[in-house]
Formats: structure tokens, C-alpha cells, sequence
């Protein structure tokens, strides 16, 4: 159950190995939230950050006062982190990620995920705004991911010094919570699909040839974050639920330009939609902490 406890700290070794930076992240918000442990976080993508607005109690920390908390420098993305609860369970809102294309970093979010791991968060929730390969899925549409293709060659375990790389992603977005995330979605009135995500670093748009071999390798949507994320968490422990928001028909499927402008757009006109889900999510309470 999401609620109060002392935070579920991760293994030695995993402890050991995590940057200073975190550490001293941590230091920095416990100083600020009293000692509170946080259940679960969400990494917010462009144009959702309206969601931290339904945060009770909330405590404001910008990014700049976080050591190793790199500041987006795309549009859409506040950079700060927002703690305080929602039903039962206090929730760690990043307002804004790192995208690999801004600097050329897949771990880019290494830091902010192990400040949420040694916070005591047992999951996490990484949401975006997405473009999708098939005319079915339609712009405002929600979509939980149940699964990603990584085909870049990227990824931010590289360069690890001990077995733990090896990361099993076979479940990497975690079934429970996708089937919590539904019910969520039922008691909220909005309707939510699965599919599977397919990860271009961007920061250009695809072009209608890669999008047809997205869709024909079975990928329903595309986007420029999330899967170096997922797998930082995975090494962590955390338990990960993904959500995209569809924004835009994927390059060759309609005949509007894509433009971030477009995004951001689209996303403001269905964050409510996205935000009722999360909120009911928290509220029915439930999540339960890593062992």
C-alpha cells in the first residue's frame, strides 16, 4: 500500500555504486520535505506538466538547486521537481527530462532516477507525448506502453563495471501496474489502449520510410524519450509504468508538418484526460514498496 514507512533503501552494492550527485540530491530535498519518503515518481514529457498542479502540500525544488539535475532546454519542460501526495501516496513529479538529442547523453536521467530510488520510491511512472504509426490510435488518444524497440545501438548501461548490466527487460513495464493503470482508467471514464513504443533519439521528426518500418516491425508509436529511462530504472529496481499521450499521426500518415509547436499543442488540449488517470490511479492506493 502507498502511504508512510521508511523508505525501502536499494542493495549495498547498487548503493555503492550510485553517483554523488544523487546523494547529494537527496540531501538537498529531505532538508526541504522533513524527512518524508516518497512511493513513487513520474517523469513528465512535453507540455504535461499541469499534472504536479494536483499535488497536495506540494514542496517546489528547482533543478538548479539539485546537483546533477541537467535542465531541459526544450520547450514544454519546467525544470523542477515537485513533491507532495495524491490519495495515499506521496509522488515525486519531475516537471521536465533530459532528452538524449540536447546534449548527446543517454543517461542524461541517471541521477534524477537514483534520487528517486534512494528516496524510497518503488516505481515510477514515465509519461510522454508520442506520434503514432497507425491510423486506429489518433491524436488524443492514451496509450499504457506494454513494451519498446530499441534499434539506435544507445544505451546508458554501457560502460558499467559489474554483472548487474544485464538487465532483464522482459517485463520491463511492469504488468501490474498496467492493469492498475486500466482499472484507473475505467473509474476515471477515459478509454486507454496498450501498445508498443519505439524509441528514434531524435531531435529530427522520422521520415514516412522509418515510421512504415516501425509499424511493420509492430511498433504503434514512436518518440524521442522513455526507453533510456526505463532501462535506468529496471537496473534500479524500480518498477516502471509507461503512458503516452498520442499528440500527432506519425510522418506519411497525415498531411500537416510535424512541428514541436504541434506537441505542445495537442498536448494541452488532452492533459486533463491523462492527468484523471494518474490522479485515480494514486487515489485507489495500492502500489506496493520494492522488497
Amino acid at each position: 500500500m502507498i502511504g508512510a514507512g521508511d523508505p525501502q533503501q536499494p542493495s549495498r552494492s547498487l548503493r555503492q555504486s550510485m553517483r554523488s550527485e544523487s546523494k547529494q540530491a537527496v540531501s538537498v530535498i529531505l532538508s526541504r520535505t522533513g524527512e518524508r519518503p516518497v512511493d513513487i515518481g513520474i517523469v513528465l514529457g512535453s507540455g504535461l506538466g499541469a499534472i504536479a498542479d494536483h499535488l497536495q502540500d506540494p514542496v517546489v525544488i528547482a533543478y538548479r538547486e539539485l546537483p546533477g539535475f541537467a535542465r531541459p532546454l526544450v520547450g514544454g519542460h519546467e525544470p523542477e521537481l515537485v513533491i507532495g501526495t495524491i490519495g495515499t501516496a506521496c509522488v515525486a513529479v519531475m516537471r521536465g527530462r533530459m532528452h538524449y538529442y540536447e546534449r548527446g547523453d543517454v543517461g542524461a536521467m541517471r541521477v534524477p532516477l537514483e534520487t528517486l530510488s534512494l528516496l524510497g520510491a518503488s516505481a515510477v511512472v514515465l509519461t510522454n507525448a508520442a506520434g503514432s504509426t497507425r491510423p486506429e490510435i489518433k491524436p488524443g488518444s492514451l496509450v499504457v506502453i506494454r513494451d519498446h524497440i530499441n534499434l539506435t545501438g544507445l544505451n546508458p548501461l554501457i560502460g558499467e563495471a559489474d554483472d548487474a548490466r544485464f538487465v532483464d527487460l522482459t517485463a520491463a513495464y511492469d504488468p501490474d501496474l498496467r492493469k492498475r493503470c486500466a482499472k484507473a482508467a475505467a473509474d476515471a471514464g477515459q478509454r486507454i489502449q496498450e501498445g508498443v513504443y519505439m524509441w528514434h533519439p531524435g531531435p529530427s521528426f522520422e521520415t514516412p520510410a522509418e515510421i512504415q518500418a516501425a509499424r511493420l516491425l509492430g511498433a504503434d508509436l514512436v518518440g524521442m524519450s522513455t526507453v533510456p529511462e526505463v532501462v535506468i530504472a529496471r537496473y534500479l529496481g524500480l518498477k516502471v509504468l509507461g503512458v503516452s499521450m498520442v499528440t500527432n499521426f506519425a510522418a506519411g500518415l497525415a498531411a500537416e508538418p510535424l512541428t514541436h509547436g504541434q506537441t505542445m499543442r495537442a498536448a494541452a488540449g488532452s492533459i486533463a484526460s491523462l492527468t484523471r488517470v494518474l490522479v485515480k490511479l494514486f487515489e485507489n492506493g495500492a502500489l506496493e514498496r520494492r522488497d
